[in-house]
């Protein structure tokens, strides 16, 4: 197979048939990302207004509230330099955790460090543990992309209790341009389509999943309309750099590098580095190098130069496999099998109908509405 590449960045049309090239070899992707630039990334005085003016209607909303707002802390490089900006900042952070029981050492101690420097509030959502392993293997079996949905998911329906708990107005999200610029649009799903995970459980998963709690796209859009829940993404509104953001974590609280993206967790470790190149043919590397040299933190040779690193290290990754068998009561055979089985798109189970679900969340909307109108 012939492979083409971006002269520009790294993307290339290994796995992606949403990818194109213009006359000059140049890939969609990053012809896009820099025309976002100016409108969705501002490391400059305009991002330092947005940023006091940000912050300050935050601590306004939070005033007489226990929380100023809530954030997903993964121990990722991306959540944990948030949490130490906004510790910067002042605010008073709901910090909350998915402990999946697939966490590294190395995540376990930099998450005990950052919350002991910056004494947030801070909360950890443990899913059944035989529950969730068991659905996680339903996706491997039914041989879908994104098996780390019902981590994603689940991690969200505990932050919107908490968000109705608490009333709190704001979610800091670690999302940001920099870093994320450049996302691949192949071999994707959304984390909220419920309908979409009690199909893939249903079909090829075989422990009830009674005990974990989801949130649905039309709950979390009738959420938000109706707690009047903000989504903000502060490290759009500064010169965010992977290297200095490292250097400041490390001498803030002792963050110690865990390497690449995505490698704070055994699992996504594994879905990132094994699950999808080796049975999708996806090197996610493309998309978080290509991002880095669209900011200006990496240049193309460098990155193709890291593209030429082997994948993963063989006994670590060798290692975690071990522990996904262990924990999902999989022989070797049976992995194998799984690896080695049938590609499904998400979209090849049963997925929400988006016409209906916006109606409903139209009508529930009303409805809540109308119930609060009436209740005074």
């Amino acid at each position: 197979m012939n492979v083409r590449r971006c002269t520009r960045c790294v993307m290339d049309d290994s796995s992606d048939m949403t990818i194109s090239f213009d006359s000059k070899g140049v890939c969609n992707y990053c012809t896009e990302a820099f025309s976002q630039m100016g409108k969705a990334y501002f490391p400059n005085e305009e991002g330092k207004r947005r940023l006091e003016s940000l912050i300050k209607r935050i601590k306004k909303d939070g005033k007489n509230r226990e929380f100023d707002c809530v954030m997903g802390l993964s121990g990722g490089l991306d959540s944990s330099y948030l949490a130490y900006l906004g510790h910067r900042w002042g605010l008073r952070i709901l910090a909350i955790h998915i402990d999946d029981g697939y966490d590294t050492e190395i995540s376990k101690s930099n998450i005990r460090k950052l919350i002991a420097a910056t004494g947030f509030s801070y909360k950890v959502v443990t899913p059944d543990a035989d529950q969730y392993n068991a659905l996680v293997k339903a996706y491997m079996r039914a041989g879908v992309p994104n098996i780390d949905v019902p981590q994603d998911n689940i991690l969200f329906a505990y932050i919107y209790e908490c968000v109705k708990k608490y009333k709190i107005k704001y979610f800091l999200s670690g999302g940001n341009f920099a870093l994320e610029s450049i996302l691949q649009r192949g071999n994707i799903y959304k984390a909220f389509d419920v309908i979409n995970i009690r199909d893939i459980h249903a079909k090829y998963g075989d422990t009830p999943i009674d005990k974990l709690k989801f949130i649905s796209t039309r709950q979390l859009t009738l959420d938000r309309k109706l707690y009047g829940v903000k989504t903000e993404r502060p490290l759009d509104l500064i010169d965010y750099n992977r290297n200095n953001a490292f250097k400041e974590l490390e001498e803030f609280c002792g963050f110690q590098y865990y390497g690449r993206k995505h490698l704070e967790n055994i699992l996504t470790a594994f879905i990132q580095l094994y699950w999808f190149p080796i049975k999708f043919g996806v090197d996610k590397r493309t998309s978080h190098l290509s991002s880095m040299i669209v900011s200006g933190q990496m240049s193309r040779e460098d990155a193709l130069m890291e593209l030429k690193e082997p994948l993963y290290d063989e006994k670590q990754m060798n290692d975690y496999i071990s522990t996904i068998k262990d924990k999902m009561g999989l022989t070797d055979e049976e992995f194998e099998k799984l690896i080695q089985s049938k590609l499904h798109m998400h979209s090849d189970f049963k997925v929400e109908d988006d016409l209906l679900s916006n109606k409903l969340i139209q009508w529930g909307l009303k409805a809540l509405i109308k119930l609060k109108h009436i209740r005074g």
